[in-house]
């Protein structure tokens, strides 16, 4: 691969969040850890680590965990705190302080963040559209008497390079086209303190460890001792996958190495695995997309020149590589890019009256129609429906924190037809999907429930019971066109 990588964080990234001043006389630089849980092509620690250098202070890392956040699990706080395990090896082994903290009761981390900061020179934090967290920082930047500069990771184009929503992928994908080049020449360092000087470890305030205790191994472990001890719903298990960036890379190896070469062919099959399986790491931050973008392009041996010159909003061609490689980054950035879109610049686009006129217009008109089946939330959370493709999707998602790439569309639209109203289907959609999903709770999987109700489409005829001209899908055209025989029996109870 041939980019220049620009030696700073672009200021398009960057934003002054409050009117308090930067303290020369600090103790160090204080990056607060929310959104990008990783060490490496981190645009948000690359900007802590430009402060320590300038201002010749250490760095001290603040991860934390809340245990009141919505639908916070065993499942869901495992894969986090095994993040965290391998961030503190990591941070350690760079000499860099670490503070990790996990809250054992609702609001026990309260003041954490405005001691730790009493004593920085600035703040650096996350800045991601996602979930409850730009209420959070907002909250937070309002209430310390110290600089705090929010830095977005999220994507390969800045948040903020985009003026207002789009309506549609091509549309995204055409201004894309138009602007992104420039901003692949200043990607993120894989390692944010190579070249900077080395500074004794911080010294953080001896309240912290007194009030804060940081967590114990088995805690950062995940296991199941410690997570029984803290308040969350220990319903919905961990699964199998294990999180962390380590692990991350692995994924991403192996599926360059075994899958991309099908990505296309495979994506939507039942019977192999055909997908990245790098949702739940990008999620939780434990991998860049620049870093898996970099891969993907070094493995089709490409460079910036490759690119033309020419925006024509095609899903395939504008890249300048092979169509399984450009079909994986039209996932990667186009769709997953609109999501993180959605989130910044559509008002309350989790909300059911955020989807496009057309959209609400006809499922309006058909909210009363007759619903040949109908199922109480129960019922469909336990996948006790009449239809074994649905229920064995449904189960899928339980057990493994997943839903299947081309089953989860089907999924959503079941949905619909089987609730009592379009915004009760969306309810349900939410709830299942950001309880049970490793990549719930993210604007991605947000704009794939939404695409089930009409964000992102257009209208289809004829005109249908319940959907209107919201695309229709029924599992007998869907068994049709997959092979879903070994998924069935996979899951079948």
């Amino acid at each position: 691969m041939n980019v220049p990588n620009d030696s700073g964080v672009p200021a398009a990234r960057i934003r002054v969040l409050n009117d308090a001043p930067m303290r020369g006389d600090g103790d160090y630089v204080l990056y607060w850890m929310t959104a990008f849980r990783r060490r490496g092509y981190n645009f948000a620690l690359q900007r802590a680590a430009e402060r320590s250098a300038e201002l010749g202070k250490a760095i001290v890392v603040l991860e934390g965990l809340r245990c009141g956040y919505p639908w916070a699990s065993d499942r869901l706080h495992a894969f986090v705190l095994q993040g965290m395990e391998e961030n503190r090896r990591a941070f350690g082994r760079a000499g860099i302080k670490y503070v990790p903290f996990v809250e054992m009761s609702p609001r026990g981390g309260k003041g954490l963040l405005e001691i730790l900061s009493e004593r920085a020179c600035c703040v650096v934090a996350d800045d991601s559209p996602a979930f409850f967290l730009p209420r959070m920082l907002c909250s937070a930047s309002e209430r310390l008497n110290v600089m705090v500069e929010g830095v977005d990771s999220n994507g390969l184009l800045p948040l903020r390079e985009a003026p207002g929503a789009f309506p549609t992928a091509h549309a995204f994908r055409r201004f894309l086209q138009k602007t992104l080049i420039p901003h692949l020449l200043a990607f993120p360092a894989a390692d944010p303190f190579l070249g900077k000087p080395v500074l004794p470890l911080a010294e953080i305030p001896k309240e912290v460890p007194e009030r804060w205790p940081e967590p114990a191994r088995n805690m950062l472990s995940g296991t199941a001792a410690a997570l029984a001890s803290l308040p969350i719903d220990h319903a919905v298990a961990p699964v199998a996958l294990v999180g962390g960036e380590k692990a991350a890379r692995q994924v991403l190896r192996t599926f360059i190495g075994e899958r991309l070469s099908r990505y296309d062919e495979d994506r939507n099959r039942t019977d192999v695995e055909g997908t990245s399986g790098l949702s739940p790491y990008l999620h939780f931050g434990h991998i860049s997309a620049h870093e898996v973008f970099e891969a993907v392009a070094r493995n089709e041996g490409w460079s910036i020149e490759h690119v033309p010159q020419r925006a024509t909003g095609s899903r395939t061609g504008w890249w300048g590589m092979g169509p399984q490689a450009e079909g994986f980054l039209d996932q990667l950035v186009t769709w997953r890019e609109l999501g993180f879109n959605a989130a910044l610049r559509l008002p309350r686009y989790e909300c059911y009256e955020s989807l496009p006129g057309w959209a609400l217009n006809t499922l309006q008109k058909h909210t009363s129609d007759h619903r040949p089946k109908a199922y109480s939330l129960q019922e469909i959370e336990e996948a006790r429906t009449h239809d074994p493709l649905w229920n064995a999707a449904q189960r899928q998602l339980v057990r493994e924190g997943r839903l299947h790439n081309y089953l989860r569309m089907l999924w959503g639209k079941k949905i619909l037809e089987w609730s009592p109203s379009p915004p009760d289907a969306l309810a349900v959609m939410t709830h299942l999907n950001n309880k049970y999903a490793l990549d719930g709770r993210d604007p991605n999987s947000t704009s794939g429930i939404f695409w089930c109700l009409g964000r992102y489409d257009r209208a289809w005829g004829p005109q249908r019971p319940i959907f209107g001209t919201v695309r229709y899908m029924s599992s007998e055209n869907t068994a049709r066109k997959l092979r879903v025989g070994d998924y069935l029996r996979r899951y079948a109870n």
